[in-house]
């Protein structure tokens, strides 16, 4: 099997191209999603959640205000957080492998693959850019969305220029969606044709 990793900044289409992925029957794991999902109703995070940041939990789920006002700006916070979530999502990633060992490829959709580490157990990685304009378009079109939130954010990540020196292949998103799909037909179709 052989396991891509797709990462990008905020902003960059990720999940756009992960889709372009799905669509091209190559199984994807989304690791955001996997969060949400340890966070939401009946989550497996929530009570070691709730042990340490008291008052950000509920029966329907996360705070994710509350959680967000004690972990923004704080990194201690933030690597307890990441100590309870890390080992759940690598867990939940390690179940998708095993589910799908059968298929040629898989896509690991990883929004910190190189900061923390998971490109080591990739074959491959993608990295989804676009020029900061369109970026910072699409980021400050979100709900809620500030530019002090959106600056932060960018912060906390890997520069671009530094994601695209490390990647495998560089899937551009600002110039159109068939310009996109086209890129991800190529990677798709080089995967059927020569392997990793």
């Amino acid at each position: 099997m052989i396991i891509i990793g797709l990462t990008g900044s905020i902003g960059m289409g990720k999940s756009t191209v992960a889709a372009m992925f799905e669509r091209s029957g190559i199984p994807v794991f989304d690791a955001d999603a996997a969060v949400r999902a340890l966070q939401g109703p009946g989550g497996r995070a929530l009570p070691a959640i709730e042990a340490i940041f008291a008052g950000t939990t509920h029966a329907g789920g996360l705070h994710r205000e509350k959680l967000g006002a004690q972990v923004f700006g704080n990194p201690a916070a933030l690597k307890q957080l990441e100590a309870i979530l890390h080992p759940l999502v690598g867990e939940a990633q390690s179940n998708f492998l095993a589910r799908h060992r059968l298929k040629r490829a898989v896509v690991l959709d990883v929004p910190l693959l190189f900061e923390k580490g998971g490109w080591r157990r990739c074959d491959l990685t993608i990295v989804v850019s676009a020029p900061l304009r369109v970026q910072r378009a699409r980021v400050l079109a979100r709900p809620g969305m500030t530019r002090a939130k959106f600056a932060a954010i960018l912060k906390s990540q890997m520069p671009d220029a530094e994601k695209r020196r490390r990647a495998d292949v560089v899937i551009e998103t600002g110039r159109g969606r068939r310009v996109t799909w086209m890129a991800v037909r190529r990677v798709v179709e080089r995967l059927r044709r020569e392997g990793a």
